[in-house]
């Protein structure tokens, strides 16, 4: 494996919004090549002697686990904290925090409530900051998602996937809005299926998309099928009144039969089978949810050794 050190043009990986097509199609290559190294068993250390605070303000699975073994696995140190360990905010100032893990780490991985305390962070950052989840983006989530659909729908010798139709039935988060950022990036149509009142707030420009609020018609012809919980943390108290907005909505056999014979079915998970989607579904022939799962290992490997200024490459 050679190692070529260039920096790219961003320095943080706050939304995909502040990267061009260029920029998550090598993201994307990097991991590839990370999960082919990672497969044959080689060693792909590059981020060696480096080390990673990860910050969260929100319970975690997929995010904590992902982000400690890709850490350890490129080779540097995980620190985590956890929300009564550090209380950004309140006890400190963000600012202050920012500047001074600067001088302790080669980088930040947030997961936090508030996209604007991200914001804040990287204002008064001097080494990369990483949005491992805010309530605006999830931009981790959408590139092993894009990893997980290029997987499935290209061929091994490559191929486009420019036209390609995505439908997201559920809430406009923050899921769904670095999933339209996503679809933006690579050239995808993507439509959002949600109940009135529902709908994305993400308007940016040169990432359209559109709204359906018929299940069926929204998914005719759709080449990927994605939902999301309807009630996500720190949305509790709506769960009654979003389960009414949504019936009707829930992923089944029958939805998925109105898209193309050969479209997947994805989930970001945590799944609340029998909600937003049918038991049947997620253990389907359709489904990559796992798939997608273990894509967020090698995708986000590949955001941090991006961050650092490196690109791996198989030659």
């Amino acid at each position: 494996m050679s190692i070529s050190q260039r920096p790219i043009s961003q320095k943080h990986f706050i939304s995909l919004e502040d990267y061009s097509p260029d920029e998550v199609q090598e993201i994307l290559s990097v991991s590839c090549d990370l999960k082919a190294k990672l497969k044959k068993g080689e060693q792909h250390n590059v981020l060696a002697g480096k080390s990673v605070i990860m910050l969260f303000q929100k319970p975690s699975n997929r995010t904590r686990v992902s982000f400690e073994i890709g850490i350890q696995q490129l080779g540097a140190y995980p620190i985590v904290l956890r929300p009564s360990e550090i209380q950004m905010g309140q006890r400190e100032e963000i600012s202050d925090i920012a500047k001074v893990f600067s001088r302790y780490g080669d980088g930040v991985m947030m997961r936090v409530i508030r996209h604007t305390d991200i914001l804040e962070f990287a204002e008064h950052s001097e080494v990369p900051i990483i949005n491992g989840l805010s309530d605006l983006y999830h931009p981790c989530q959408a590139v092993s998602d894009l990893q997980t659909i290029a997987e499935h729908k290209l061929s091994p010798n490559g191929g486009s996937l420019k036209g390609l139709r995505i439908c997201y039935i559920g809430d406009g988060n923050n899921v769904c809005n670095s999933l339209i950022l996503m679809a933006a990036r690579s050239g995808m149509d993507i439509t959002v299926c949600c109940p009135t009142g529902y709908e994305p707030s993400l308007r940016v420009k040169g990432a359209p998309y559109t709204v359906d609020h018929d299940p069926r018609s929204a998914v005719s012809e759709a080449d990927v099928v994605y939902t999301d919980v309807w009630t996500s943390m720190g949305q509790e108290e709506e769960n009654l009144n979003r389960l009414r907005a949504f019936e009707g909505f829930t992923v089944s056999v029958d939805l998925m039969e109105q898209a193309r014979k050969d479209a997947i079915f994805m989930h970001c998970l945590p799944a609340h089978r029998g909600e937003e989607v049918d038991n049947a579904i997620l253990e389907s022939k359709y489904s990559v949810v796992f798939d997608q799962a273990e894509n967020r290992l090698h995708a986000q490997k590949a955001v941090m050794a991006s961050s650092n200024g490196i690109t791996t490459c198989l030659r």
